[in-house]
């Protein structure tokens, strides 16, 4: 074991599942559209957390691997939509500070993505700026080095144009045809994302009640409700004080050909923040 490393969980998890990773079954078009996935990506003590490492690789183990992947992040806006480089193995975008130096140079080469990001710009209809030199920010590659480890799978990330939330509703349903060509779409962001209830354990009554909340309107696939998330969500000011970790949801809401199957693929609290990540039909 190696507990005392930082990002030691994930060098267990990485020995531990990797060939059945690069094992799993390719996407046939037999297996109908893959599913739209809303994950709670966390920062980089994820990769310190055996449990959601082992979580997440579940979940994509419950799929045929994609042909290949677009995710959007929390950590991203940029308008209009643009996405990150298409090159095999464009270097990862290590946006984050304060953790120990080892987090910035853990690698994830994925392969050359040139196809899908034309494919990408053929579904948004428009051309799409390619930053050569930018690749994925730690909410896309934490997630993904958890879940597709031996990153051999084409991904580029999709800037968010705004943070509107209808606007991402829309751009979640221009992503969803590539779902039919075993092209996985993931939102990534957090379920709750405060920093106040780190100084304020009290404060976690509102982080509850805000998942809760979107628990249920999801379940029920009100799209109305959570695009309007503001004023009908209980404890929306703790739980989002700003949009951006909230609102990747609503491109995986877009997405999917049926909002009402949402289901918790992971659903439990981490640091008074609840990690709940979603899958969608």
């Amino acid at each position: 074991m190696t507990d005392n490393i930082p990002a030691g969980a994930y060098d267990d998890h990485l020995a531990r599942v990797l060939p059945q990773a690069l094992d799993q079954r390719l996407w046939v078009p037999a297996d109908g559209p893959l599913p739209s996935l809303f994950v709670s990506h966390g920062a980089p003590f994820t990769l310190d957390d055996p449990q959601w490492l082992d979580d997440l690789f579940t979940w994509a183990q419950s799929m045929p691997k994609p042909r290949a992947i677009v995710i959007i992040s929390a950590h991203w806006e940029d308008a209009p939509a643009a996405i990150t480089g298409a090159a095999a193995g464009t270097p990862l975008y290590y946006d984050f500070s304060g953790f120990h130096p080892r987090y910035k140079t853990l690698p994830y080469a994925t392969p050359d993505a040139t196809t899908l990001a034309r494919r990408l710009a053929g579904v948004l209809g428009t051309s799409v700026h390619e930053h050569t030199d930018r690749g994925l920010d730690h909410g896309a590659f934490i997630p993904l080095m958890a879940m597709y480890p031996a990153a051999d799978i084409p991904v580029v990330q999709l800037s968010m144009p705004s943070l509107d939330p209808a606007a991402l509703v829309e751009l979640g349903a221009r992503l969803k045809p590539l779902r039919d060509e075993g092209i996985l779409v993931i939102g990534s962001g957090f379920m709750t994302h405060s920093f106040a209830v780190f100084r304020r354990p009290n404060l976690v009554a509102h982080t509850e009640a805000f998942d809760q909340w979107a628990a249920d309107a999801l379940g029920r696939g009100d799209v109305d409700a959570l695009t309007d998330y503001r004023r009908k969500a209980p404890g929306a000011e703790v739980a989002h004080p700003t949009a951006d970790h909230y609102v990747p949801l609503l491109v995986t809401v877009g997405a999917a050909s049926d909002p009402g199957s949402a289901t918790s693929t992971i659903d439990r609290m981490v640091m008074g923040n609840s990690i709940r990540s979603i899958q969608m039909t």
